[in-house]
């Protein structure tokens, strides 16, 4: 459960609650939807964000707490305050306690040493496929999270050539626009930024070095598997 403390929040002050109202709008606008559709997300009654934001009215804290925690993306303070960016930085940040290899089989995430981009086929459960040994990072210990290579450039400076890549397989459903994902298309695999396409089914594959690198497009019925980046870390082994 968030909590806001915000002295202003549980007040009346009308121009505070109009910006935060605002800023729904920016969020749901970023994410390709109507309010109508972020009030059902949420779990709102139709027209409790709408009218709120017609009128400028306060809106319960609960649906600002459901807003937050559907939409894990967005931060809460750029959400209450306006500062600071819309979005959290799409990859956690790196931990003081440096990832190690695992002398235990039951502890730490699988790392297997094959190349995202160089033509590996993630059948994890093909028992053919064995890990290396396992990686012990504590924020990336959990059911489902593999290790794997990456290489290129059209990440850079986010994820470097030669870095490894914490993911975990995800559904198309589930992709939130803005994020890091490693997907796996009949032809390719890639790591790119995912965003919202003007083609409901089609979705942007958006490079960090677009200096050297050119956005482009995939229909997402090519798309055979889809895992989300959690981190990326510089080998150390």
């Amino acid at each position: 459960m968030i909590i806001f403390n915000h002295p202003n929040f549980l007040g009346d002050n009308f121009h505070f609650m109009c910006k935060i109202l605002s800023r729904i709008e920016e969020l749901s606008k970023h994410e390709g939807i109507t309010i109508g559709a972020l009030e059902k997300k949420i779990g709102a009654s139709k027209g409790v964000l709408s009218r709120a934001i017609a009128k400028g009215t306060d809106i319960q804290a609960k649906w600002i707490e459901s807003l937050v925690e559907n939409y894990p993306q967005y931060s809460a303070e750029w959400l209450l305050t306006g500062k600071g960016g819309m979005l959290k930085t799409a990859l956690q940040e790196v931990m003081v306690v440096e990832p190690v290899r695992s002398e235990s089989p039951n502890k730490g995430a699988p790392y297997y040493d094959v190349d995202f981009l160089g033509g590996f086929d993630f059948t994890f459960n093909d028992q053919t496929i064995n890990p290396e040994y396992n990686i012990d990072f504590k924020p990336f210990n959990k059911q489902g999270v593999s290790w794997v290579n990456i290489t290129g450039h059209s990440m850079e400076p986010r994820i470097n050539h030669g870095d490894i890549i914490a993911i975990k397989e995800c559904r198309l459903e589930d992709v939130q626009y803005g994020e890091i994902y490693a997907v796996v298309l009949d032809t390719i695999r890639t790591v790119k930024i995912l965003r919202k396409s003007n083609n409901p089914d089609r979705m942007r594959y958006v490079p960090i070095n677009e200096d050297n690198y050119d956005e482009q497009e995939y229909d997402n019925s090519r798309i055979l598997r889809i895992f989300e980046v959690l981190g990326n870390v510089s080998r150390f082994i």
